[in-house]
């Protein structure tokens, strides 16, 4: 039985509630400060689609101190937020997440402040278009006696490795320091297709984010374009962990924490990313992904997050945080090893 969801505006000061019709007027209070706009937004209007809540913020239907912000824009305590007339019809009942459908997830540290977990490929870090239930949603609804859980940053879809989440406002506030000021190092590993000659390389290259007929958001190397604001400076280095005849095994260090970074700048090096769909080889992608039997088998992206180095938001304590290789890309490996490792 279809739904509608009608937002009820209202300012809160000082315990009081003062109706607005159909818009929502909220004053930011200190367990919302620093918090990204689209991430406040996305807690506040459950069950509106991530895409609508986008749409506000580019069109500025939502403003901030009566002020057009950008979905990065990090609130202050006692700004003033305004929430259009949010009204969606015939949404499907949303249903709580069963124990059964529960995903068992490897912790790699955890304390009262700070969760760290190894993700496995193909299960997103929130829901979202087609995803129900994300990386977020399951351990929130496996640890219902947790007042905090947000996440610090985001791996892809079909990226595993290492992923950071706060359980307490003040660790997400020092940890989004942290990435805003390059304190937090972050290391993936990563098989390319193609021999990589050498040992350690600083690549810097511009990015700029742009959108496909169909809507799909892309990224691409901007070294051509010029006095384009949209355009962001990206810095990887690569180090050279391991060869094959027609396959490397790299560690790229994040110094920028860019969109789709070090799948761009390989792809745009000539050596694309085993796997990857985006921006990826796709004759070899098929062949690696069919069931023959013939040769090795690899049916994602070969990019595991496998190093955090932090500084403890609490504690001030040095933390450096290994996520083991998935089991498909260590088998992956070990059957480059038996057939094409070179001489």
């Amino acid at each position: 039985m279809g739904s509608e969801l009608t937002s009820i505006g209202k300012i809160k000061d000082l315990g009081k509630e003062f109706p607005l019709g159909n818009v929502i007027k909220e004053i930011i209070a200190e367990d919302s400060n620093d918090q990204r706009i689209d991430n406040f937004l996305i807690k506040r209007l459950k069950g509106v689609p991530r895409s609508h809540i986008y749409r506000c913020l580019r069109s500025g239907q939502v403003r901030v101190n009566g002020k057009r912000v950008k979905a990065s824009y990090h609130l202050q305590e006692g700004d003033m937020v305004r929430i259009p007339p949010i009204i969606k019809k015939n949404d499907p009942p949303t249903n709580k997440i069963s124990k059964s459908r529960f995903v068992s997830f490897d912790v790699l540290f955890q304390d009262e402040s700070l969760l760290v977990i190894n993700k496995p490929a193909g299960v997103a870090v929130h829901g979202g278009s087609n995803i129900s239930f994300g990386v977020i949603e399951q351990l929130r609804a496996q640890n219902p006696n947790w007042k905090f859980l947000e996440l610090v940053h985001r791996l892809d879809r079909d990226t595993s490795g290492a992923l950071l989440l706060a359980k307490k406002r003040s660790a997400l506030t020092e940890l989004h320091r942290q990435i805003r000021e390059r304190e937090m190092g972050k290391r993936y590993l990563v098989l390319v297709k193609g021999k990589w000659q050498n040992q350690k390389q600083n690549v810097k290259l511009p990015l700029h984010k742009y959108l496909t007929a169909s809507g799909e958001r892309r990224v691409a190397v901007a070294i051509d374009k010029k006095d384009n604001s949209e355009d962001m400076t990206a810095h990887t280095i690569f180090t050279l962990k391991k060869t094959w005849q027609d396959f490397s095994l790299l560690e790229a260090e994040l110094i920028t924490g860019r969109t789709h970074q070090i799948r761009v700048h390989l792809s745009y090096l000539g050596f694309p990313i085993v796997g990857d769909d985006k921006y990826g080889d796709y004759q070899l992608n098929k062949a690696l992904n069919r069931s023959s039997g013939k040769g090795p088998k690899l049916k994602r992206m070969f990019l595991h997050a496998s190093i955090a180095i932090v500084t403890h938001p609490t504690t001030g304590e040095n933390l450096r945080i290994e996520a083991p290789l998935a089991d498909d890309l260590k088998k992956f490996l070990n059957e480059l090893d038996t057939k094409y490792l070179a001489p």
